[in-house]
């Protein structure tokens, strides 16, 4: 998709955007469906009246939410780009023994134009958030977004993206068998992070900020920033209606004084997923060699 370069910039600026009131309504409708269950008042206040696994269980499902709530976003702004084939679902791509050594005992320079058949059983999956295919560069990208990876070590890092890449050497045949001859001539991969304090855009790791970047959706960063935070903003709200009805009942029925409203959002921690721990699926029976292109996502060009 064209560009144009601003003086005001330095990233460019892209013809789709992010400013559109049908996807705002869609992305706050679904901020919408997140809170109604388990954050609502009377669900926290439920939770308050109950035992320390129950407030456990909320702080870990807060967490749950605002990371399904990012990868929903990332789908959903990325539509806007007409050039954009999203996919969500149906990918339990296999990590193939022989793929997975070759990605980890070689440079990627060595294995980016190498790929395999995906009709393989028995052997253990990784299932992306996301797929973003770019029709018109027929560029693929595997997108693993985390609300957080600062509690990631860098060998937990190394052992994901390194699942990720040996999915991506059977992407191209993936596509093209199971989701309507998609075509794919080069693949990569990207863990993208809400949180700015471990991030690595060399190396596949990006913030949510460079998102627009990525899909080529001028202010997608900033819009899933902005729902994220109103997200949080709704939970702390309700937390706080919730800590002041369980109080008032405990004043009413013991005469206590009032406590104070404690923040829900505890100490960082990502989100519970882990695809490192995808379960094995049955998916086909042989393998092949074809010839692609296999990397990190591109780094923004500076200007």
């Amino acid at each position: 998709m064209p560009t144009t370069q601003t003086n005001a910039a330095t990233a460019p600026t892209y013809s789709c955007s992010a400013d559109c009131p049908d996807l705002q309504t869609t992305l706050h409708g679904f901020v919408d469906d997140l809170i109604a269950g388990s954050m609502s008042v009377d669900a926290l206040t439920t939770a308050l009246s109950g035992k320390i696994d129950d407030l456990t269980s909320i702080f870990r499902q807060q967490r749950n939410l605002e990371g399904h709530l990012i990868e929903f976003a990332i789908g959903a702004v990325a539509k806007r780009n007409p050039e954009l084939k999203v996919l969500t679902q149906n990918l339990r791509l296999p990590v193939l023994p022989e793929a997975l050594q070759i990605v980890e005992m070689n440079d990627a320079d060595s294995f980016r134009a190498l790929t395999f058949n995906a009709d393989m059983r028995g052997h253990k999956t990784y299932s992306p958030d996301l797929v973003v295919l770019n029709q018109r560069t027929q560029a693929a990208h595997i997108i693993d977004a985390k609300r957080s990876v600062y509690t990631y070590d860098r060998v937990r890092l190394d052992e994901l993206q390194n699942r990720m890449k040996a999915a991506g050497l059977v992407l191209p045949d993936f596509l093209y068998k199971e989701h309507k001859r998609l075509a794919v001539s080069e693949v990569r991969v990207v863990i993208l992070t809400a949180d700015d304090r471990k991030t690595d855009i060399e190396n596949g790791i990006w913030h949510i900020s460079q998102l627009d970047h990525l899909i080529e959706v001028d202010g997608a960063g900033k819009a899933i920033a902005a729902l994220q935070q109103a997200f949080r903003t709704r939970v702390e709200a309700n937390w706080t209606k919730a800590r002041e009805a369980a109080a008032l009942s405990r004043r009413q029925a013991r005469g206590d004084q009032p406590e104070q409203v404690l923040p829900i959002d505890g100490a960082d921690a990502d989100d519970e997923h882990d695809p490192l721990e995808d379960e094995a699926a049955d998916i086909g029976c042989e393998s092949g060699p074809h010839l692609i292109k296999l990397g990190f996502a591109l780094a923004p060009a500076r200007h």
